[in-house]
């Protein structure tokens, strides 16, 4: 208690400081900096859902249409479009079905190749698309009835390439065939289309028992290593072949890991430290510190000074995303900095600024689209947090 007191006192030191080094209106970084820094914007399978699903074609495009226009107007230049969220594509894939966040059942086609169009109307505007992908993930609940049979989950179904856990259903990390099945799905993607990025987020490993099979095999005919190590070398696998696709391609490989880092290897088995050591597992980090300034026991600064002093590899970047769906909230896991989301309306503000001034930064990202566009539910902080976002942004 006494250290992590310690911790975020000098947590608290260090954003005082920078409140008076950084002010809104400095130029913290050189005009040709701002041009090529990373504006990012999620937009999630619950938007898609929002705003395509079950819509007319020329609604649907209607609404990409805005979804592009209200990126340009704020100076987003990278959009991350969850395209496989569900082992399903909001594209025509030959190895996924339609996804059930774009019309009434999975495998419905929608009319028109979603992804396609949002990609032709974001290059136009010169926006890059980066297409987010959740390889493991199935479903997040253990109903198998949603499963279409032209989702090769339902071909897995009752096999070790297939399992039902507390979480959900989901594919099996160590399965050599699904390591395979996910790596043709993104060759298809990067072949196809015109894709600036493929983006993974923190889902990684959903249960410490998933792949008990494959382990105990993997132990007769190899040296011991824990099942811990186990699970970090199966997502290193994959990751390492996925950034040897998207290098062919001469596209971007990114992961946008959980913020706090003992959780990534004791719950997610993302292997971080290896991935910001080497330029042979991605081109960028992008964190989720979805913290405050003034969090108990994940100070804002303190995290985004860790993951920074984390990357040994110049040609690896960081690019934090920040929690502008707080804006507004009372966020109680921060413990005696709770309020600190209702009592300022400049958080995210300062916090791009902040990072600008990081020795790997190349951007931010904002989670997620409606957070900032849907004003209808948006507080009186959170709408002066969006102002804030777009002034400085604008400059």
């Amino acid at each position: 208690m006494i250290i992590m007191k310690k911790y975020f006192l000098l947590g608290v030191i260090a954003f005082l400081l920078l409140v008076l080094i950084i002010k809104p209106n400095s130029e913290n970084i050189s005009k040709k900096e701002k041009e090529i820094e990373k504006r990012a914007l999620f937009f999630s399978y619950i938007e898609l859902q929002k705003y395509l699903k079950n819509q007319s074609v020329e609604e649907g495009k209607k609404n990409i249409d805005q979804i592009i226009d209200n990126l340009e107007e704020f100076k987003f230049n990278m959009l991350i479009l969850q395209v496989r969220s569900f082992s399903d594509a909001i594209y025509e894939s030959k190895l996924y079905p339609w996804s059930s966040s774009i019309s009434e059942h999975e495998g419905d086609n929608p009319g028109y190749d979603i992804l396609a169009y949002f990609i032709k109307q974001a290059h136009k505007k010169k926006i890059e698309v980066h297409a987010w992908i959740n390889p493991y993930r199935i479903r997040n609940s253990q109903d198998i009835s949603t499963i279409s049979s032209e989702n090769r989950a339902y071909e897995w179904l009752n096999t070790n390439n297939v399992k039902i856990c507390e979480k959900g259903i989901f594919y099996n990390p160590a399965s050599s065939e699904v390591q395979q099945f996910i790596l043709d799905g993104i060759n298809e993607l990067i072949t196809k289309y015109d894709v600036d990025g493929i983006h993974f987020d923190d889902y990684f490993y959903p249960d410490t028992n998933i792949d008990i099979e494959n382990y105990n095999d993997y132990l007769k005919n190899n040296e011991y290593i824990s099942l811990d190590q186990y699970h970090l070398s199966m997502v290193n696998n994959l990751v390492q072949e996925v950034h040897k696709l998207t290098k062919k391609a001469n596209i971007l490989f990114g992961i946008s890991p959980e913020g706090n880092i003992g959780n990534n290897y004791s719950t997610n088995f993302a292997d971080v430290y290896a991935w910001g050591k080497t330029d042979k597992y991605v081109d960028y980090l992008m964190p989720q510190i979805y913290y405050g300034f003034f969090n108990e026991s994940q100070p804002f600064y303190t995290v985004l000074r860790t993951w920074d002093n984390l990357v040994n590899d110049s040609k690896v970047k960081i690019i934090p995303a920040l929690a502008f769906y707080k804006t507004g909230l009372v966020d109680n896991y921060a413990k005696s900095g709770a309020n600190e989301w209702i009592l300022n309306n400049n958080i995210i503000m300062k916090q791009v600024l902040t990072s600008r001034n990081i020795k790997n930064y190349d951007g931010f990202a904002i989670f997620r689209y409606d957070s900032i566009f849907d004003t209808i539910n948006q507080s009186e902080n959170t709408m002066q947090e969006v102002k804030n976002l777009k002034k400085i942004l604008a400059r």
